[in-house]
Parts: structure tokens; sequence; C-alpha cells
């Protein structure tokens, strides 16, 4: 790419970047001042009009192209701002001059620089032109924007639905150049990778100017656009305004930020008043036992119980609400060690409820924080115990493996099982869902929530698969790293 002059208005030093960019889709592009003086060549259009030689300061109708009246191209882009498609012949550095069609326009309304790109007039138009009336007949109707852009990276077809989406008609769209509409150097690139890159590019997001200035957001699906015989004449986009969707999505993510840090505030708060309650439990039931007596004792400890409940449901609303908020450094951990560390935290009740606890001799290492790792299997074996029901023989059995480049994680159990209708809710904050056996006490309703979230956050998904009466199997799966 040719080196940019080293002085000229700072409003042009700011808008080369961007002209740069646009080498990457049109060959032809000239960066001018506004009276017409050439500022910057592309690499491309210097070595068609001249090789090696200079061409700052000259007047680019004088140089660069010739015009059959060049006062009145002047007067469209001084009066309009802009002129689309207008034939010049462009000057060959042997002398020799072609026909081409030129399209220009200032870069923003407050800065004077004008940006210039020619087109081919040597593809094959009578073909194109044949194929675009076949397409038309089809794509007029379609209810998303349809647009066909030729080698040169003109737009040649738009239906009408392209007009609904952006305001501009179809005329002030056909033989006009596809970047005029970009909004950013980085849409630049997304369009050129998806035009050079592959066949069939689907799904590419950027942001396109408006006719009156307002903001539209579209998904962009791209094909290559070829005749019978093979020969490459340009692409197909399918234009998708995802503009509602992009608003709504950021919406809920504000609504989502704001209810997290109203849930950290509340949970923290309630800490205060909660320390109190337990300790001046604590010392009634140790200094004043025997002016409780057993039932006033009895009270106590049904307290201090509460009391512990929502401990544990403010620590977990806690954790919830900070994980969305703190960065995921994942590790490689063993999770045999995690496990083997709950299964000593847990014997007590293991024994008590008579469960046996079967883990993986020689499991792969999982990539996530220790910390996180050790909260799935926590929630998950938790869970399986607390809703484990009346059962003769009853096992928790973890498994971890590794299947097509991820882990997979299963905690089975052979406890009261859970209706496939509920499959989905019992994964949300606070819910409780079957028989009695899965409404006991000891669980805050926040475990299976901090399951998911910790797995969604590291690119994976938490499911469960299980039927009444049928025991459940919870699975988690994360990326290997």
């Amino acid at each position: 790419m040719s080196a940019a002059p080293e002085q000229h208005p700072i409003e042009l030093n700011t808008a080369l970047p961007l002209i740069q960019g646009l080498t990457r889709l049109h060959d032809w592009v000239a960066l001018l001042e506004p009276d017409g003086r050439v500022v910057w060549l592309s690499d491309a259009l210097a070595s068609t009009c001249g090789g090696g030689r200079s061409f700052k300061g000259s007047h680019w109708l004088q140089t660069v192209v010739r015009a059959d009246d060049p006062d009145e191209l002047m007067s469209g882009l001084e009066n309009e701002g802009r002129i689309s498609n207008q034939p010049v012949r462009l000057r060959e550095k042997s002398g020799e001059e072609f026909p081409v069609g030129v399209s220009a326009a200032r870069i923003a309304p407050g800065c004077g620089a004008v940006v210039a790109i020619f087109r081919h007039l040597d593809e094959p138009r009578p073909a194109l032109e044949s194929t675009l009336r076949y397409l038309a007949a089809v794509l007029d109707s379609s209810p998303d924007g349809v647009i066909v852009i030729d080698r040169s990276r003109f737009i040649t077809y738009a239906n009408p639905a392209m007009q609904e989406i952006t305001g501009w008609a179809i005329e002030d769209l056909i033989d006009r150049p596809l970047a005029v509409f970009l909004r950013a150097q980085d849409d630049l690139e997304q369009i050129v990778g998806a035009l050079a890159d592959a066949p069939k590019v689907r799904d590419v997001e950027l942001a396109v100017r408006r006719r009156d200035g307002g903001p539209l957001e579209v998904s962009v699906s791209v094909s290559r656009l070829a005749l019978e015989d093979g020969t490459q004449v340009g692409a197909v986009a399918y234009v998708q305004d995802i503009t509602e969707r992009r608003r709504f999505e950021c919406d809920l993510a504000r609504k989502n930020d704001e209810l997290e840090h109203y849930v950290h505030t509340v949970s923290h708060d309630l800490r205060s008043p909660l320390v109190s309650i337990l300790g001046f439990s604590r010392l009634l039931r140790e200094d004043f036992a025997p002016a409780l007596g057993d039932k006033g004792e009895h009270f106590v400890r049904r307290i201090e119980e509460a009391g512990r409940t929502m401990e544990s449901l403010i620590h977990d609303l806690l954790e919830l609400s900070r994980m969305g908020t703190q960065q995921v450094l994942p590790e490689r951990v063993d999770p045999r060690d995690v496990l083997v560390q709950l299964q000593a935290e847990l014997k007590p009740r293991l024994d008590e409820q008579r469960v046996s606890l079967q883990l993986p001799e020689d499991p792969p290492m999982i990539g996530c924080e220790r910390t996180r790792l050790y909260q799935v299997f926590s929630n998950l074996i938790g869970n399986a115990l607390t809703h484990m029901g009346d059962v003769a023989n009853p096992i928790v059995d973890v498994q971890v493996e590794e299947r097509d480049g991820r882990t997979h994680i299963a905690v089975m159990d052979n406890g009261s099982g859970i209706d496939p209708k509920d499959h989905d809710r019992i994964f949300e904050i606070f819910r409780s869902v079957g028989g009695p056996s899965r409404n006991q006490a000891g669980s805050s309703g926040v475990g299976l929530a901090i399951v998911k979230k910790i797995a969604e956050l590291r690119g994976g998904r938490a499911w469960v698969e299980s039927a009444l009466g049928q025991g459940a199997t919870f699975h988690v799966e994360l990326p290997t790293i």
C-alpha cells in the first residue's frame, strides 16, 4: 500500500486508516482534497496509472482520469456531496485510456476529504444482467434484504426489502460501492473475510448506514455468485435486520447486571443482622440453658438451624451474583483430589443416610478453577443426598470422562427421580419440583443454578436426565484445555 503523505490536514490523517481499509474491498481507491487534488492512491491504482510516478498534489481529473465534462463532475461533488458510478476514462501509464465508473463522496459531513472508488467495466455484464433478471423474479418477494455485488464490490441489485431495512431507495443503492454503506473499518474487515475466505459465510453481524443516519445492526450471510460456466461474477448477500434483537439483548444484559448488583447488595446487608441472631441464640443456649428448660432450648436450636439455613442461602446468592463479574481463568485440576476432599467432609451425612458415594479411580484432568469445580461437585452430590428419598440401597455415582474433545461429568443417583417436564425448571433459582422427597429442608434452592452458571461461563452446559422413581443423572460438559 502506498505510504501516506507526511503533511496534509489533520482530518485526512484521521481518515487514512479507514481509506486504506477500503483497498481490501476495492482495488482502485483515491483520497482527494476537497478541491480535487490527490492526497493518496491505493497501490493498485498508482501502479495502473503511472508505476512509481508521484500523483500527490495533482488534480485527479488531469492525471488519474479524464472526464468528458469535469466541471459537471466536480459540481456534483460540491453540491450533492457525492457522485455515483459516473463514466470516466482511467489513464494508464502507457498513455492509453480505458472506461471505468467512479463513485465518490465526502468521508463525513464535517470532513472535506473525498474518497473516490473506481469500478472495472470489463466484467461479463450481459451474462450477469441475465442472471440478475432471473434472480430478481425470486428475490424481489423475499422478506429479508438481498443485494448482489459484482467483482468490483459494487451493488448491482437490491430487493424491495433492502429499501425497507436501510431507508435507501433501490436506485440509490444500485451502482454504488458496498463500502459506503458500512460504518466502521472493523465491519470492512468482516465483509472482506466473508467475501474472500470461503464460498459461503453465515451470520456476520455488522453495522450499516441507514439513510436517516439512525443505527442499524444487521446479520449478513454471503454466497459467491457464478455463471453456468463457473465464472465468478460476484456474491449474493442476505441481510436480516437485528437492531431490535440487539437492543433487547443489551437491555436484558443491563437488567441482569442491575439484578446481580441488587442481589449482591441485599445478601451482603443481610449478613450483619444474621450474625447477631446466631451469636445471641448461641449465648442463650450456652449460658441460660437451665433457665430456658427443655422446651426453650428446643426453640433456640430451631432458631439456630433456621439461621444457618439462611446463612447458607446468603452465601449461595453472593456466589451466584459474583460469577458474572469475575474473570474466568481455567486451570487443569485433578477431580479426584476434589472429590476425596468432599467425601471426607460429607462422611457424617453419608453415614447417617447410609449412602454409598462412588468416585472415579483415574479421571482425566478438568479445565476449571478448583474452587468452582468444588462447587459443581458439592452442589450436585449435595442435591442427590438431599433428594434421595426412601431407598433401600442409596448410591451416588460420580463419573468423569472425555468425549469428543470435551470433559463430561455425570453425577448419578438411584433416588426419587424428576418428572421430565421439570428438567429445565430445576436449574432455575429457588425452584423446587417433584414430590415430597424433592422438597426436603437443607437445600438453598440456588445450588443447581450455580452449577449451570459455572458451566455456561466456561463455554459448557448442564442438564439432567431422569424420570419419576428412576433416579437422576446430572450432566456437566466443559471444554477441554
